[in-house]
Order: structure tokens, then sequence, then C-alpha cells
């Protein structure tokens, strides 16, 4: 699916910010030719959630679209495109639900704003949807990977073997109604990742204002002692909660990244900051462009530990300007 021998601009969470977009695959080289972005050496790869939250998704899903059908873009699968296919398609039967994402009000804030843009263009959206299809869970092109949260061997192997391109089809987005699925626990790991339930019955009300009552941990940390050691979200835990000791069974319970693994992509997780490695083989590239962060990308060429000079991003303005 990808040339290990090609050069990749990977891409973070675009979340309908169609202008920066543009702004940062110009920056980068691209140009605009027969109405798509083109690299004369280079490739993009989006790392999903280019729907949901911002003010031009149509716009962006066209963008990368069009790249992708050009061969000048690979778009895997984040969670959000996930969840739009889990509202628009019916659950099976005996699962007890009406469709594989339930219609709640929780659910509904969040795809509000991509149903309200394509409100006038069903026929747009039917069509989006099915590409959604084509994106896969994961790519594994040898001396890198991609997925949007979390990558997790003992699930990709079996659903290799299953869909060898990663691209799941609409019978295994069904699987996932029901709880405890692998299809479910596969779609959880890969487009959401790890986490931890927080201790005695405690829930965290974050910056969302989305109430929890489990954390997102780290899957790479080698030796971690406390639950503050493993956290990886925007919002902190309280400090007597983040000093608490793991137990061992929750260390063991850790999923662990090792350091000698090929290179590896994520998005997904609301960073802040200057962009820069996670560790020498992993980065994230969601810098919470939406909310007015930055829309990063990374710049592979052939290098096998990641150099901290090749991020390059463009900082969202209030309102997303286009610029001239």
């Amino acid at each position: 699916m990808l040339d290990p021998a090609r050069s990749y601009d990977l891409i973070g969470d675009v979340h309908g910010c169609a202008h920066t977009l543009e702004h940062l695959l110009d920056q980068m080289g691209y140009h605009k030719q027969g109405g798509v972005w083109r690299h004369p050496s280079r490739m993009a790869v989006f790392l999903g959630d280019i729907i949901d939250r911002g003010p031009r998704i149509r716009e962006a899903l066209h963008i990368v679209h069009d790249m992708v059908e050009a061969g000048q873009a690979l778009c895997i699968m984040g969670n959000h495109e996930f969840n739009a296919l889990g509202w628009s398609t019916l659950a099976p039967p005996g699962s007890g639900k009406q469709y594989v994402r339930e219609h709640s009000p929780r659910h509904a804030r969040l795809i509000h704003e991509t149903l309200t843009q394509f409100e006038h263009h069903p026929g747009d959206w039917h069509d989006f949807l099915g590409w959604f299809y084509d994106m896969p869970l994961f790519v594994d092109a040898g001396r890198f990977r991609v997925v949007h949260a979390c990558w997790d061997s003992g699930l990709i192997e079996p659903l290799r073997r299953q869909f060898p391109d990663g691209c799941i089809d609409e019978h295994f987005l069904q699987a996932a109604a029901v709880p405890g699925s692998f299809a479910c626990n596969a779609f959880d790991r890969l487009l959401r990742g790890t986490d931890m339930r927080l201790p005695d019955g405690l829930t965290l009300t974050g910056g969302d204002g989305l109430t929890r009552s489990f954390f997102r941990t780290k899957f790479w940390e080698d030796d971690p002692k406390t639950y503050g050691d493993i956290v990886f979200q925007p919002d902190a835990l309280p400090d007597p909660v983040a000093r608490t000791p793991l137990s061992s069974t929750e260390k063991n319970s850790l999923l662990r990244y090792g350091v000698d693994e090929p290179l590896l992509f994520v998005g997904h997780y609301w960073r802040s900051g200057k962009p820069a490695p996670i560790r020498s083989n992993l980065a994230c590239l969601d810098y919470s462009a939406v909310l007015y962060g930055k829309l990063v990308a990374y710049r592979l060429d052939q290098e096998t530990c990641l150099d901290p000079n090749k991020f390059v991003w463009v900082d969202v303005e209030r309102p997303e300007v286009i610029h001239e």
C-alpha cells in the first residue's frame, strides 16, 4: 500500500480545518493542479479524523478524498469516521441497539457539526460514508506504521488475517455493536487508545465538558510507578490520584510499544505546545487544530529515528482564515 522507499508527509487530525490544511500543504511544497493538491515527489498520509467539530468539514473531506483518488495521499480511519459509520448503520438483530452507534444526546452533539454542514448535500454525505470503508484501520509500511490512536499487535495480527489491506466491511462494523466482541475491541483500541478506570469510583469532567470514569493512558511506558506516569490526555489527574501507585495487576494490563519497534505515527490525543517526538520511534501529530492549536505534519524520509526538526505546522487562527 505504501512504498517504503518513498518520502511521506504524515498529517494529524484535521477536524474540518480545511483552510489551515491548504496552508500546511502549500507550506510543504504541494501545489493545486487540476483541482488536486500534488507534490512532485512526496505523498501525504492522513491519520484520520477529517470530520466533526470544525468549520469546513465538507471542504476538508473533498481535499483529502481528491488527493487519495489521484494517488497523492492515503487516509486511515479515525474514531470520528468510525463514529459516523456507526451512527448511520443499523445494528444487527439481537444486539439490543437500533444503530451501531446509539443516537444518544452525547453522540448527537459530537456529530452535529458534520450533519449540519452536509444538510443540503445528502448525496455527498452518502458518498463519503461509502468512502470511509476504504480507509484502512492501520498501515504497516515495514519501516514505519500508522494508526489513529494505538498500535496493538495482539489485535492487528488477527485483523490483518481477516482484512489484509486493513479496510473493514459493513458486516465487521455491525459486529462492533456488541460490547466485548473482537470488532468492538479492535475499533476501541486502535481508534481510541488504551484507558484505565479512575480509582474509587471517581469521575473527571474534562475541558470538553464530558464526564468520564476512565482516563487515557500511555501505551509505551516501560516501568511506570503511578497513575500520573501513565496519563496521556489534555486533562490532568487530580494530584492525589496522580500520586497513587499502580498495582501489579494494573501494570501488567498496560500495553507497551517497544523502543525497538518501527517508527509509529498516531493522532487523536489533543496535544499542545511545540510538536516533538514522544520517543525516538513514536510521534503523536494531533495538536488540537480545531481548538486553535496547530495542524501538524512530520516530513518522513529514510530516517529510522524521529528528527525533532522535521515537524512542521500551521497555527490555526481565529477564525480559520483564508490566506491569498
